[in-house]
């Protein structure tokens, strides 16, 4: 058993995995016989929602990698306001939750391209993007994908909007 992290940097050091590593630490978990699950998003304004995803995440492999869009990614796909949380504070608020074994972060709008390195055997994706999402040929091509139904009411926009709503 390694000994305990003596503070947060430590502890987030033993949980990141740099993108341009992705490939040579996951090749060596697969040589040690772990399967690996993945999952991505912007995981801004952390909620229950996001929760109850990251955790069926984390029951379907030995380990989770979470992969995070940049900041620059978000504000390409979302919008120019966002993220709320900066890339540096969402990577360690994920690697805070025990059942995330490893995070990362990937610059594009959608991670075809992490994916096709990390080649997981499970990719966990909400049902509303269905078994025909953009990651689907790549992930079939290494494995399976994995839905999960998104918990009603519980999204970053809604609560973004009820905010606003309440400042009003």
């Amino acid at each position: 058993m390694s000994p305990s992290p003596k503070n947060f940097e430590d502890f987030f050091s033993q949980k990141w995995i740099d993108p341009l590593e992705i490939e040579t630490r996951v090749g060596t978990l697969k040589q040690q016989g772990l399967t690996i699950a993945t999952l991505n998003g912007s995981f801004d304004l952390l909620h229950a929602g996001h929760l109850h995803m990251i955790y069926e995440a984390s029951l379907q492999a030995d380990r989770l990698i979470v992969a995070l869009n940049t900041d620059s990614s978000i504000q390409r796909y979302k919008s120019p306001l966002r993220p709320i949380v900066p890339l540096h504070y969402r990577l360690r608020m994920i690697a805070a939750l025990e059942f995330v074994d490893y995070v990362t972060s990937f610059d594009e709008t959608d991670p075809r391209q992490l994916l096709s390195q990390i080649k997981p055997h499970v990719h966990v994706n909400g049902t509303e993007y269905g078994s025909d999402c953009i990651e689907a040929e790549i992930v079939k091509q290494s494995g399976r994908l994995h839905l999960v139904s998104l918990i009603p009411g519980l999204s970053t926009t809604t609560l973004i909007k009820k905010i606003i709503s309440t400042c009003a």
